[in-house]
């Protein structure tokens, strides 16, 4: 049983980890550039609901789909104003440019008065709620984050697979000069890649502060959702969900069955063994370069 309870917690975390995966994907397969920036937009999704609820008073679901909505819009002007004008550039550029993103909305939010140096309780309903099934205890915090995981995954897939949009963003992903000469907005589309990986972004930011609060730095989580957007495959969307539920069950276990300290690492060295097993990832698709 205590396995059992010790596997919830690592999918929950999972979770977590592959919402903010999923916009280390989107962001790649649209303009084929790794985003550093994605923990820093969750942790600005989780003060956004914040704010809404306790300043401005919004309800809870008023203010979740206000905050996702929000969090979509500076998606698109961030990918507009600052991203967009050094497209073209080396690909070592944007990742710096997007790792100062990440100390700049960091930087920001810090900024902000009796705010952004505390730390605060996000209001949800289901906040201390729990269920118990014989033994197992299962807390309300981890069930709406796996339940939310999955209806999100499925509403992504239901865009992609079924919409306009979705294929169009296929499209350009394959092959962005062969979308354009079809008559495919290229540049649009990265916008509302970027805006929907904000908008993902919120949702996770959203869904982790009834576990760990709101603070600045909880943006830094975004470094283990790197390993699991690399053992997912960084092309796949389904990969970067598995890849994030891998990282949280290694994790769980990792950090209740072995010494001190294999719970941080634990996501880096999954990482190093499947580089070493499967350079692409769980899902990744194998590229080859006719010379």
């Amino acid at each position: 049983m205590q396995f059992v309870q010790l596997l919830i917690s690592g999918i929950s975390q999972g979770c977590i980890y592959g919402l903010i995966a999923l916009g280390f994907v989107l962001i790649y397969k649209a303009t084929e550039t790794v985003s550093f920036a994605q923990g820093e937009l969750m942790m600005l999704g989780a003060f956004c609901g914040l704010a809404l609820m306790t300043v401005l008073g919004f309800p809870f679901w008023v203010a979740v789909l206000a905050s996702i909505a929000a969090m979509g819009c500076f998606g698109v002007v961030l990918e507009r104003a600052v991203i967009r004008p050094i497209l073209g550039q080396p690909a070592f550029s944007i990742v710096m440019l997007t790792i100062g993103i990440g100390y700049v909305l960091r930087g920001l939010v810090t900024m902000i008065p009796n705010i952004g140096t505390d730390t605060h309780t996000l209001p949800v309903p289901y906040k201390d709620l729990s269920f118990r099934l014989g033994a197992l205890v299962l807390n309300a915090e981890q069930l709406v984050v796996i339940g939310a995981t999955g209806v999100l995954c499925v509403l992504l897939f239901a865009m992609f697979r079924y919409s306009k949009l979705g294929i169009a963003m296929q499209a350009a992903s394959q092959n962005q000069l062969a979308a354009y000469y079809m008559g495919i907005p290229v540049q649009r589309l990265n916008g509302l890649a970027w805006g929907l990986a904000a908008a993902v972004a919120a949702v996770a930011g959203l869904l982790l502060a009834p576990i760990t609060f709101v603070h600045a730095n909880m943006g830094f989580i975004g470094l283990k959702a790197f390993p699991a957007a690399v053992v997912g495959g960084f092309g796949s969307l389904p990969g970067a969900i598995v890849g994030g539920l891998v990282i949280g069950i290694v994790e769980s276990l990792s950090g209740f069955y072995l010494p001190d300290g294999f719970k941080d690492t634990a996501a880096y060295i999954v990482v190093l063994i499947m580089l070493m097993v499967k350079p692409n990832g769980l899902f990744g698709e194998k590229l080859r370069k006719k010379v």
